[in-house]
């Protein structure tokens, strides 16, 4: 899925009432890390016309963040860092896996290829998850459900304040939010 899906989905887990910001980001984090593998896109297109590119992305994307080790040290970075250690933690762990899973049903390249998920790398690298049915990056419903998490995100920005905006700016979030509140009114306060 495209990583704007993959934030939202982690984002809107995370925003559930008893966490701090601090922790929504870093269940947001956690549910984006697997791309994080992605960047190698950069040193790809910047060598593509060398006599030996460096193929970072087409060889490791969905290779070194998508496993089971990769979720293990964003775990433990997390266990770290989190101020409410056990709900933070199992709801980035469980993102992790929610962005693994939504790979594997909505990855499908415009060529054809079906990116599988080597769920036990380095330790058993010819297992990989794939599954027949994976539906193309661009197909309706990675498109739905993006439209559906941005609904949502919206509702939750003019409901209860914040944006996943928050993660990079509190006054854009703020701006955010003051213009869905403009636009659709003060939400109802309730005793």
């Amino acid at each position: 899925m495209h990583p704007i899906t993959h934030l939202l989905a982690s984002w809107t887990v995370a925003s559930i009432p008893r966490l701090e910001s601090r922790d929504r980001a870093v269940i947001t984090l956690a549910g984006i890390s697997p791309d994080f593998d992605g960047v190698g896109i950069v040193a790809e297109l910047a060598t593509r016309h060398l006599e030996q590119p460096l193929l970072w992305w087409s060889k490791y994307h969905h290779v070194i963040g998508h496993n089971l080790t990769f979720g293990i040290v964003i775990f433990l970075m997390v266990v770290i860092i989190a101020k409410q250690r056990l709900l933070t933690t199992a709801l980035a762990f469980f993102v992790f896996h929610l962005h693994l899973f939504c790979d594997l049903i909505g990855s499908r390249g415009p060529d054809g290829f079906q990116w599988p998920i080597p769920y036990f790398y380095p330790y058993l690298q010819n297992l990989e998850l794939i599954w027949s049915g994976q539906w193309a990056l661009n197909a309706w419903p990675n498109l739905v459900l993006t439209i559906i998490l941005m609904t949502i995100t919206g509702y939750l920005a003019w409901k209860r304040g914040l944006s996943p905006l928050e993660i990079i700016s509190k006054r854009v979030d703020r701006v955010v939010v003051k213009t869905f509140r403009n636009r659709f009114g003060a939400p109802k306060q309730h005793n």
